[in-house]
């Protein structure tokens, strides 16, 4: 059943790759390709509960909401920080259709939770269109359920009052107001590709030379 199952979705994924998604375009074969390819390494999209999660757009019908998912601009993000505080870093994978880039840096004094913020911010910013749905998967259910539970806006409506990391909430959520990201919480250490990835990289900027200050850290245990 499962062969069948898989054999079913190719075909259909065939079709809409091929006469729904993707017009001709200059390099089409290459496009293509990549395109099919990077769904191929991401099966999940098809089984994955997001398909049943209610985004920011209205979606007419299945076949659209899959199209808006097969689209959408994929964030995996990582923090580290050796001590608590110590020195630490981020790092950062932003995927879409077949394509792929990786952001990290170092901080000689931070936390974990501000590096696990700092790349999903980071991240964002690097983004250069809001035509596209946003999704981030991050370990960190500080970030995750900030947001998802929509704690980090009753805060803004506070004042932020004995709140820690203002610095860098108040910068999430100028991004939050253009893109309103997804975030879905993956379980760290536990096998999740991009994830692993992300925290090689943090780890590896952590221990990096010419380490950049954190400034709205520092400047707050003065």
């Amino acid at each position: 059943m499962e062969t069948i199952y898989t054999l079913k979705v190719s075909i259909v994924l065939t079709i809409l790759f091929n006469f729904i998604l993707f017009p001709k375009e200059q390099n089409h074969l290459t496009l293509k390709y990549n395109r099919l390819n990077w769904f191929q390494t991401h099966p999940q999209h098809i089984k994955n509960p997001l398909l049943k999660i209610k985004f920011r757009k209205p979606y007419q019908n299945y076949r659209q909401k899959l199209r808006f998912v097969l689209m959408a601009i994929l964030i995996y993000t990582d923090g580290s920080a050796k001590g608590n505080p110590g020195n630490g870093g981020y790092g950062a994978i932003l995927k879409f259709m077949g394509f792929e880039k990786e952001l990290s840096e170092g901080f000689r004094l931070t936390t974990n939770n501000r590096m696990e913020l700092m790349a999903v911010i980071v991240a964002l910013e690097a983004i250069k269109t809001d035509k596209h749905e946003v999704i981030i998967y991050s370990d960190s259910k500080y970030v995750v359920d900030s947001v998802e539970k929509g704690w980090v806006f009753n805060w803004e409506k506070k004042g932020f009052k004995d709140k820690k990391n203002v610095d860098l909430w108040k910068r999430y959520l100028k991004l939050h107001a253009i893109y309103k990201p997804k975030f879905v919480w993956v379980k760290g250490h536990a096998g999740h590709a991009e994830n692993e990835r992300c925290d090689v990289l943090a780890v590896n900027a952590a221990d990096g030379k010419n380490l950049l200050v954190d400034e709205g850290y520092e400047n707050s245990i003065k």
